[in-house]
């Protein structure tokens, strides 16, 4: 028996029924789907690419990949399973791409001051008493992305998911293909990596 198996919680079993109403056809079903997940979408992907823009291209590819193939979502996996393993890959192809490499050498100055609604690290920064406090902690956490986007491919992956999306080991081995084993030494690895970059300067 499969020990992994557990009791689906409500929003697994509410993704199913919007799922197979997209699969019949109903586009309105496939908008909620949307709407359930973007937040968590969009933070994903902008802590891997790192800037607004191409993070909400990212998410915005991702859903038209995942509408043209959901009639192929057999429920052998949680649908955000599947989704977050979509935004990865395409994720990866951006990075790959000549054109976001050139973006990211003539970046703009502008990217730092992007509104509350756009810049996730922005939305963290709330109820800070002075706005030197907030800038400060905006910085923090501009340092703390910058550092985890230099690592390599395969500990920035796990890192992101397991320590800034929170998601379970179980979770991580099943989006990204890995055994259990592997997604912790990564982690282990990028972490002390990030430890080494990061002290004294957060």
């Amino acid at each position: 028996m499969n020990n992994r198996i557990k009791k689906p919680d409500a929003s697994y079993r509410e993704d199913i029924v919007l799922i197979r109403a997209v699969q019949a056809g109903d586009k309105a079903a496939f908008d909620e789907l949307v709407l359930k997940n973007k937040d968590r979408l969009f933070n994903l992907i902008y802590w891997f690419l790192g800037d607004y823009h191409e993070a909400n291209d990212c998410a915005q590819e991702t859903f038209i990949k995942v509408f043209k193939s959901i009639n192929k979502f057999r429920f052998e996996s949680a649908f955000s399973t599947w989704l977050y393993r979509i935004a990865i890959n395409t994720c990866k192809n951006r990075l790959k791409s000549a054109t976001y490499r050139w973006k990211k050498k003539t970046v703009s100055l502008e990217t730092s001051n992007v509104s509350k609604n756009g810049n996730p690290s922005s939305e963290i920064v709330n109820g800070s008493p002075t706005p030197v406090m907030a800038l400060e902690k905006k910085e923090k956490i501009m340092r703390i992305q910058k550092a985890i986007n230099s690592l390599p491919e395969e500990q920035n992956q796990v890192v992101v998911l397991r320590d800034i999306q929170g998601l379970s080991y179980q979770d991580i081995s099943d989006i990204t293909g890995l055994n259990l084993g592997t997604v912790k030494s990564r982690l282990a690895r990028g972490r002390l990596e990030l430890k080494n970059q990061l002290k004294g300067r957060i």
